[in-house]
């Protein structure tokens, strides 16, 4: 087990990678259920020996909203190629190349990340794959503590100030403060 004491997604993901043994990592979060379908998938992908990194769509399971937001990020990250934070996969070397997640940002942290692994990917004539036959399973836990007006207000203020909100833990409330 390790342990970060600043509470911060990017942070404690890179001292999992430091600790972690092995050519590839695999970020899977707490409130997550990862079928055994979806590590043979990974197994797979991995072994093929093209892909630098990746990560997997999402089950769209619970209310209406959440459906709905699921299925427009998975349409999203299968076209841009990038993985939701709940499940990324990435070679080790690349991953330490690139100095992992950026402990700059409160939020976003694994598409900033994925920015650099596709260009990387580019660079060695690899490729970053999204997998999607077996979904990971997801909990809506955010849209149940959070009332609607709370996460549009994260949502406006990250479209109006995108840069400056997932560097403040204060703005990226649904993270950090606390609510479980």
């Amino acid at each position: 087990m390790v342990f970060e004491p600043h509470n911060q997604i990017s942070r404690a993901r890179n001292r999992g990678a430091q600790a972690a043994e092995g050519e590839w990592l695999l970020f899977i979060d707490a409130d997550c259920l990862p079928t055994p379908d979806l590590f043979y998938d990974f197994k797979e992908i991995i072994e093929r020996g093209d892909v630098l990194a990746g990560g997997s769509t999402i089950a769209p399971e619970g209310s209406l909203q959440f459906r709905i937001a699921i299925h427009a990020w998975n349409a999203l990250s299968r076209m841009t190629r990038w993985a939701a934070g709940s499940f990324v996969f990435c070679e080790r070397c690349a991953f330490a190349e690139l100095h992992g997640f950026s402990e700059e940002l409160y939020a976003s942290e694994e598409i900033e990340l994925f920015g650099r692994l596709k260009d990387l990917a580019r660079r060695r004539g690899k490729s970053i794959e999204i997998l999607h036959r077996h979904p990971l399973r997801t909990s809506e836990r955010k849209l149940l503590l959070y009332r609607r007006g709370e996460l549009l207000g994260f949502l406006v203020k990250f479209v109006l100030r995108p840069g400056r909100t997932v560097r403040s833990p204060a703005d990226c409330k649904p993270w950090y403060d606390g609510r479980r």
